[in-house]
């Protein structure tokens, strides 16, 4: 495990470049500490690891993964994201857990919050679409990254059409949320879940569009047609 760990970060080490490292700190505004490592890097190192890891027991899998959050970078959490994507056929109610204790314990930022969402909790429950009642609750959370979570991890059911009533009874929780991460990922919510169901969003954003955000509002409407588009608008 040691020798693993070292060899990820003896890796991030050498491939850090300063100047992108100045650049991501302006972006992620103090939220997040980082090597300087673009992505497609960190990416590499995840599919390298892959290649270790994907015969080791699922308990050593899980602790290596949270040894690399401990270590509190940007890039070694992005490296347990993009290795458990390679596992997601495999992800259920145990790793579902599993990547709830990421979100309250390690996410810090929305490019952590959005990875383990978007691409773990999503997986989790396309597997075993039960596991979708566990996520409402997070809504009522005083973790800003976990109530974005509820909004985000749904996106890709929300693209596909699948369980409207649940993503519209998580999009209301969150529609008023005062924190503008959290309104940024229910107004995608929103805005993924209508090409597929633009009946069931219009009907759920007309009598809410006065006490709705500006801002998750204008992100909720961009892909709808002008004519629904204006008719939110003049709601508001």
């Amino acid at each position: 495990m040691d020798t693993h760990l070292e060899a990820i970060r003896t890796q991030l080490r050498a491939l850090a470049e300063p100047r992108f490292r100045e650049g991501a700190a302006r972006y992620f505004q103090g939220s997040a500490t980082l090597y300087g490592v673009r992505a497609p890097a960190v990416r590499r190192i995840a599919q390298e690891l892959y290649r270790e890891v994907r015969a080791w027991p699922l308990a050593q899998r899980n602790r290596l993964c949270t040894e690399l959050w401990k270590g509190g970078t940007l890039e070694e959490g992005g490296v347990a994201i993009y290795l458990y994507q390679r596992f997601h056929r495999q992800c259920g109610l145990c790793e579902f857990q599993l990547f709830e204790k990421w979100i309250d314990r390690f996410v810090h930022n929305w490019a952590h919050c959005d990875g383990v969402a978007t691409g773990l909790v999503a997986a989790a429950i396309r597997n075993e679409p039960a596991l979708l009642e566990r996520v409402p609750p997070w809504t009522a959370s005083q973790n800003r990254w976990k109530r974005r979570a509820a909004a985000v991890s749904l996106v890709r059911e929300a693209r596909a059409g699948r369980h409207t009533a649940e993503i519209l009874r998580v999009a209301d929780a969150l529609l008023a949320d005062a924190d503008d991460m959290v309104r940024k990922g229910v107004g995608w919510l929103l805005k993924d879940a209508y090409p597929a169901k633009p009946k069931e969003v219009l009907a759920f954003l007309l009598p809410r569009a006065a006490r709705a955000p500006r801002l998750a509002l204008r992100i909720a409407c961009e892909k709808m047609t002008a004519s629904d588009r204006a008719a939110v608008r003049a709601a508001g």
